[in-house]
This record gives structure tokens, C-alpha cells and sequence, in this order.
């Protein structure tokens, strides 16, 4: 008690509580946030009273997109960087003195038939999209742990939890994603850390951008019907997507203040729709095929 009086009589010591996290009601360390739905989650963030640490790649991008201001701290980070993600959490760690909720957002998609995939799109599309995602959070989980509490969301997709013509490679990696957070749920519950996987449907971003999507550049024939048609109508859908991405930054903020999180969060009509769909099919093929899948236990 006497240390808050003293901060508040202290202007001084006030700042100094401040930047040692504090004041603010959260320190939020968010992973791709020089634009996008990221610079949006950092500002909502920001907006809620909370401390951001802002990771991306370009730092002079991130002070572009989101200002300066003694709660916001721009961290240079490639999260393929094993180091550099360790070096973004010492730097968010000795400004706010702790992190109470990462956001991994950073990624990038891929469209093309999963044959026209190549070997180097798709190798650098993992190194970011889930390779990063590790590299982030075994950076950040010790800092989380020792205090037991903390809530890692991962930023998956409605490609996550099903697969369509034209992103195959894209949702593999959402897929494993997806695996990750699971164990890790179960892994971290008994610790006091919470985890959710995102899955957001299609929102008006920037992702079907050239900046966010990488077009595979081999085109076969075959696949004119499928992952062809997609890359036919992809430029026509961009920036018409159904989804508010300032109302999804703002279920961020919801979703961190909930007392009992969800493993899974869908997000926008689209996503749930997706869901019931394919629940609704394995379902039915399930049941289909029960007899088969049965019949392969010893007998007893």
C-alpha cells in the first residue's frame, strides 16, 4: 500500500510503475501487427487500456500504423528467428514487466492446387505460419509460467477446420495450427494459461493482397475446375468479404476478458456455417462407414 501511495504522490515513480506494466490492465504481445487484422487488435487493445507490444518486421511500419504512446512498445520480429522472438520477449518483459496475452497472428496464405504447390512456397509458408507460431510461443510460455496465468490465442481459419480447392497447402498449415493449440490447451489448463484458436471466416482485409497471399505459380490444366476457378474469383472477392475486421479486433478484446475461455472461437456467419457443414458431414460419413471401421478390433 505505502509503494502505491507512494507512485501516486511521485510522478516520477508513477512512470516508472507504468512502464513496468502496472497501470495498464493487460500487456498484449501481438505477433504480424504493422497492418491488418493485427494493427486492428493492437489499437482495440490500446483502446481498452491495455499495454501492446507490437511485433512485425518493419518497426517504422508499426509506428506508422499504430502511433507512439508510453503503452505501446514497436519489437522488431521475424518470428521464423528463434532469436529474435526470445530477444522481442526479454525487450517486452523488461519494458512491462510481464505478458499477460500473446496473439500469434502473423502469417500468409498460398493459393493454388496442392500439386502446383511448390517445395519453396510452401516450405516458407510453414516457417511463418506455424514454425513461427512455435518459436513465439516457447519464447513467451516461461514468462507465462512462472507467474501461472496468461492466455496464448493462436490466429487459425475456417481453412483450420476444413480444407478447401485452391488452399490445400494454405490449410495445412491452419490444420496443424489447430493441433497445436489443442495439446497445448490440455497442457497449459493445469498451469492457470489459457488457449484459444481463433478461426476467423472471410473478413475484409488485405489477406487476398500480394502483400499476404502467394500465388503458386505453376498453373495446370486439369485443376482449371477446382483451385483454378478459386484463383479466377479470388480478385473478385477481395475486399468484399462479409466480415467486419473492427468488430472482430473487438471480440479479441471480449475474448481476453472472459473469465472461461473457449478452445475454439469462431468468428463471422460464414465460419459457423463452415463448422455445422462439416460437422454435418462427418457425421453421416461416419455412420456410413461404421460397420467397416468397427470390424478391425480383435475379436473378443
Amino acid at each position: 500500500m505505502a509503494n502505491a501511495v507512494q507512485a501516486q504522490s511521485n510522478p516520477q515513480a508513477q512512470s516508472h510503475a507504468e512502464a513496468r506494466g502496472g497501470s495498464f490492465k493487460r500487456v498484449w504481445f501481438i505477433t504480424g501487427a504493422a497492418r491488418g487484422i493485427g494493427a486492428l487488435i493492437a489499437k482495440a487493445a490500446l483502446a481498452d487500456g491495455n499495454a501492446v507490444v507490437a511485433a512485425g518486421r518493419n518497426v517504422e511500419a508499426i509506428v506508422r500504423a499504430l502511433g507512439e504512446s508510453p503503452a505501446l512498445l514497436p519489437v522488431r520480429l521475424d518470428v521464423t528467428s528463434e532469436a529474435e522472438a526470445h530477444a522481442a520477449v526479454q525487450a517486452a518483459v523488461a519494458r512491462f514487466g510481464r505478458i499477460d496475452v500473446v496473439i500469434n497472428n502473423a502469417g500468409f496464405g498460398l493459393l493454388g492446387a496442392v500439386e502446383e504447390s511448390s517445395d519453396a512456397d510452401v516450405r516458407r509458408m510453414y516457417d511463418t505460419n506455424v514454425f513461427g507460431l512455435l518459436n513465439v510461443t516457447r519464447a513467451v510460455l516461461p514468462v507465462m509460467r512462472a507467474r501461472r496465468a496468461g492466455h496464448v490465442i493462436n490466429i487459425s481459419s475456417l481453412g483450420g477446420y476444413r480444407a478447401a480447392v485452391g488452399f490445400g497447402a494454405y490449410s495445412s498449415t491452419k490444420f496443424a495450427v489447430e493441433g497445436l493449440s489443442e495439446a497445448l490447451h490440455a497442457e497449459l489448463a493445469p498451469l492457470g494459461i489459457h488457449v484459444t484458436v481463433v478461426e476467423p471466416g472471410y473478413f475484409r482485409t488485405d489477406f487476398l493482397d500480394s502483400a499476404s497471399l502467394t500465388v503458386a505459380a505453376s498453373v495446370i490444366d486439369d485443376y482449371a475446375g477446382t483451385a483454378g476457378r478459386i484463383r479466377e474469383v479470388a480478385g473478385t472477392l477481395n475486399h468484399q468479404q462479409p466480415g467486419d475486421p473492427a468488430r472482430l479486433a473487438q471480440a479479441m478484446v471480449t475474448l481476453v476478458d472472459a473469465e472461461a475461455p473457449p478452445l475454439r472461437l469462431p468468428l463471422g456467419t460464414d465460419a459457423l456455417r463452415t463448422i455445422e457443414e462439416k460437422n454435418a458431414y462427418v457425421a453421416r460419413e461416419t455412420q456410413a462407414w461404421r460397420a467397416l471401421a468397427s470390424s478391425t478390433d480383435f475379436a473378443a
